[in-house]
């Protein structure tokens, strides 16, 4: 009997610890979430849709800057506009050290909707698809940032996207490099070919 006794005692001694440790645990998990930080807007393009958040790099703030002046001037230079998308998706999408995780996908503003949920995924599947989850700012695993981006040839003509037409779509070459050499045999050149939407400019197609 007394063997019985102290080992209910011992099982509820176990007891009351495991539950200690998971009380610990939960109470920890959620101090943790507690300092997830949610992204604010600090800047916005009225009339285009374009958003700035507080978590972008400071060298994509200043191409939002520069994409600011161009399209708030009294005269739209729409080449410049086109020029400027395309350093900005590809600094975006192509840098990786930024994002919190494989479904924070870069360069979403300049994707047209219509074409968006495919490319969503193909970056999940492919480029996005080994980036490890950041949420909590402790992640330790290497990732790309995107440098000295060249805009190349820029050729205007007809392209047909889905059901659709654009006589003056605009076809962008774009090479660019790596700030640590380890990814240099990263992808670093891409044709980009963006279609009209009333006055923005949409990416529809990425050649690689």
């Amino acid at each position: 009997m007394k063997l019985k006794k102290k080992f209910r005692i011992l099982l509820l001694i176990i007891l009351i610890v495991a539950l200690a440790v998971c009380g610990f645990l939960a109470y920890k998990q959620m101090g943790d979430k507690k300092q997830v930080k949610e992204a604010k807007v600090v800047g916005e393009i009225k009339g285009y849709g374009y958003k700035l958040k507080d978590n972008k790099p400071a060298a994509y703030k200043k191409m939002f800057e520069e994409l600011k002046e161009i399209l708030e001037a009294d005269k739209v230079d729409e080449e410049a506009y086109a020029k400027k998308i395309s350093e900005m998706f590809v600094y975006d999408f192509y840098s990786l050290k930024d994002k919190i995780s494989k479904t924070d996908i870069g360069g979403v503003d300049f994707v047209h909707p219509d074409v968006l949920g495919n490319f969503l995924e193909n970056a999940q599947d492919t480029y996005y698809k080994y980036v490890e989850n950041n949420i909590y700012n402790n992640r330790k695993q290497s990732l790309p940032v995107v440098s000295n981006i060249e805009v190349g040839e820029v050729k205007q003509e007809t392209f047909e996207y889905g059901d659709k037409s654009d006589e003056k779509a605009y076809i962008i070459d774009v090479t660019w490099s790596y700030t640590d050499s380890n990814f240099s045999d990263y992808q670093k050149e891409a044709k980009l070919i963006f279609v009209h939407d009333d006055k923005k400019l949409d990416l529809v197609e990425l050649q690689k």
